[in-house]
């Protein structure tokens, strides 16, 4: 019988954890891109634009990651068509990426006082200039904190493409497992590499929030 040692359990992990990290920027990029489109759409003062972001955040919001990998992997299937795995997973992370973090920048948009809106307005600013030299620069210092927080829920979300069979870290405590039969020390060692891609941003979106708080109040 093979014995692992606990740096061969560990080096593994660490493989798998590269397209775990690989996946959660390319699903938060993808998102942050999308949700920003959202964005736009949300404050648009077209009625048709604010439905199909409503109707679009309220789905992928409403309905669980799970059920969204599921689909994206095993649906196109019936129609014959082949996804692979990661592609899958990326496509539905970065959707369901987008509904939060749209929403997150409609609110920190809308925190903006209406006083400002009209200022620049009577500056003669247009709309798109109002949102590129006032609005945005006050709501991007806002929703750094939530951004930053929600990036953590990406990181965890991405665990949830195992069940599609992308390997990522997850998966890989799952296939470790299965070969050395340690359970205990393999998802102990999954949770702690989870801990220490999650901890820092944890701490930095409170680090950031309460910056934000102090500099409010001196304002």
């Amino acid at each position: 019988m093979i014995e692992f040692t606990i740096w061969d359990i560990l080096r593994n992990l660490l493989l798998a954890t590269r397209w775990t990290i690989a996946l959660s920027l390319v699903s938060f990029i993808g998102g942050g891109l999308v949700g920003l489109a959202l964005l736009f759409l949300r404050i648009s003062r077209r009625k048709w634009a604010r439905a199909v972001a409503k109707y679009y955040i309220e789905l992928f919001q409403g309905t669980p990651l799970l059920m969204q990998l599921f689909i994206a992997f095993f649906g196109l299937g019936l129609f014959g068509i082949d996804v692979p795995a990661w592609l899958a997973a990326g496509v539905a992370l970065i959707l369901w990426s987008a509904a939060f973090l749209g929403e997150i920048w409609r609110g920190c948009v809308e925190a903006i006082a209406k006083g400002q809106w009209e200022a620049s307005a009577s500056l003669g600013m247009g709309r798109l200039q109002q949102m590129r030299y006032v609005i945005l620069p006050q709501a991007m210092r806002i929703a750094v904190p939530p951004t930053v927080g929600f990036s953590v829920q990406v990181i965890k979300g991405t665990a949830l493409t195992s069940i599609i069979g992308f390997v990522e870290l997850s998966k890989a405590g799952t296939v470790v497992t299965n070969a050395t039969f340690q359970p205990f020390t393999v998802y102990g060692l999954v949770a702690l590499i989870y801990f220490a891609l999650c901890w820092p941003l944890s701490k930095s979106s409170q680090i950031l929030e309460r910056k934000l708080n102090v500099a409010h109040r001196n304002h």
